[in-house]
């Protein structure tokens, strides 16, 4: 049977990016995007909907007969979209919500990485009932550590500290003052690890799994890696020190490969997009996280130097015969550079009016995430990161002056964007 129609569940900059590279294979493919935004408005269905109630995308994709559901944001996979679907006898692309605990439990992906062999950095987890023997070990890592809420906190429920005192202030935040609601009311702490960091993908059908090029993103709001942790202010596509054959090779083998394993052993085999977030300390690789989704905005920087089907990737994955290995990718480099709203990533202003996208070069992506369009067709602003400018060249460098390029001709009041993205970057400290 093949693919004619495909529904993407998100929103996001990751979202429009699926539904572009699955057009890109197959033009004449009907896709719906639920709920979408100004974005994928031009090139797909946008239908309202919340991406967490698992009944209502399944019911939607029954009742337009759509052939294959793909899984975008982490808050779906972990309400259950997967099992609602595959109950209906739809195909998925997208784990089930026992194997999206890999991302939705941090003391569940640490089990799963210690049962496989998987190196990480040392931790603890526990509740306020833990906090002495918490303390203890904060205590024990003179305060050096990385506080997790155990949940999903929207990105944001993790705390670096230096020392003592700003360790056992995040776990007061964390368990006393719940500052991430349930999803903090249990964590883990971890050693702080020392190095530059690294994702990689690997699309799974459960047992097999096949490897995208590595990218590098950038969290922090301000140039220089300053200031608060955001979803991500751009992103590059492959990093200098994570380009080899051999290093892709090693991730496959001693990171994606026994993740995949362990879940099918324990019975939630995983299928779709497993997202390994790394350090490359001075030790060797290191697993900071997993998440059970493609990253944003890795997403826009990794499809456009795809070699290989996407969608067809999506459907064998879906029916449990995806060739294990790594994915062609074309030669070259991506950067993509993420535009945000005045505010962000604090209080967003919404609605502020976008230009000079129709002015950006034909083969310089521009791949939204907070955008919405009026009756009439006027392109807002309406989230905190709005927009991604991907571009590629022969290497970063050439990469990074077209989409600083072509970013210059796009406007909105309080735009703020980065303009270090693609640079070299130093090593940090973080897990």
């Amino acid at each position: 049977m093949g693919i004619g129609r495909v529904l993407i569940v998100g929103s996001g900059g990751r979202e429009h990016a699926l539904a572009w590279a699955c057009l890109r294979d197959v033009p004449d493919l009907a896709v719906i995007v639920a709920p979408g935004n100004g974005g994928t408005a031009t090139m797909a269905e946008n239908v309202p909907l919340d991406v967490t109630d698992a009944a209502a995308v399944a019911r939607l994709a029954a009742e337009r007969d759509v052939d294959l559901v793909v899984i975008g944001p982490d808050a779906a996979a972990a309400a259950g979209v997967a099992d609602a679907c595959t109950a209906r006898g739809i195909l998925v692309f997208g784990p089930t919500a026992a194997a999206a605990r890999i991302e939705s439990s941090k003391t569940f992906a640490k089990h799963v990485m210690e049962a496989a062999g998987i190196p990480t950095a040392r931790w603890i987890a526990g509740d306020a009932a833990d906090r002495k023997r918490l303390s203890a070990f904060v205590a024990e890592l003179a305060g050096r550590c990385v506080v997790k809420a155990d949940g999903l906190a929207l990105g944001k429920g993790v705390m670096v500290c230096g020392n003592l005192d700003e360790a056992e202030r995040a776990l007061d935040e964390c368990l006393g003052e719940l500052r991430f609601g349930d999803a903090g009311r249990h964590v883990v702490v971890e050693e702080l690890l020392s190095g530059t960091e690294v994702s990689v993908f690997g699309l799974s059908d459960g047992r097999n799994v096949r490897t995208l090029v590595p990218a590098r993103d950038n969290k922090r709001i301000f140039d220089g890696d300053r200031g608060p942790n955001t979803g991500g202010m751009g992103s590059i596509a492959p990093p200098a020190d994570a380009s080899s054959d051999a290093f892709i090779d090693e991730v496959t083998r001693s990171v994606l490969a026994p993740c995949i394993d362990a879940l099918h052993v324990r019975e939630t085999s995983f299928v779709g997009c497993l997202y390994a977030g790394l350090m490359l300390t001075p030790d060797g690789i290191r697993v900071l996280e997993f998440n059970a989704r493609f990253g944003d905005p890795e997403t826009q920087v990794v499809l456009p130097l795809l070699d290989e089907s996407l969608l067809e990737m999506f459907t064998a994955c879906a029916r449990g015969e995806v060739p294990a290995g790594v994915a062609s990718a074309k030669p070259g480099a991506a950067v993509g550079v993420v535009a945000a709203a005045a505010g962000y990533p604090g209080d967003v202003r919404r609605g502020d009016v976008i230009t000079g996208i129709e002015a950006l070069d034909d083969d310089v992506h521009c791949f939204h995430a907070g955008t919405a369009r009026d009756t009439d067709g006027t392109l807002r602003t309406a989230g905190g990161r709005v927009l991604c400018v991907t571009a590629t060249g022969a290497d970063v460098d050439a990469a990074r002056a077209r989409a600083y390029g072509n970013l210059a001709r796009v406007h909105f009041d309080g735009m703020q964007a980065r303009t270090d993205i693609g640079l070299p970057v130093t090593a940090g400290a973080r897990s």
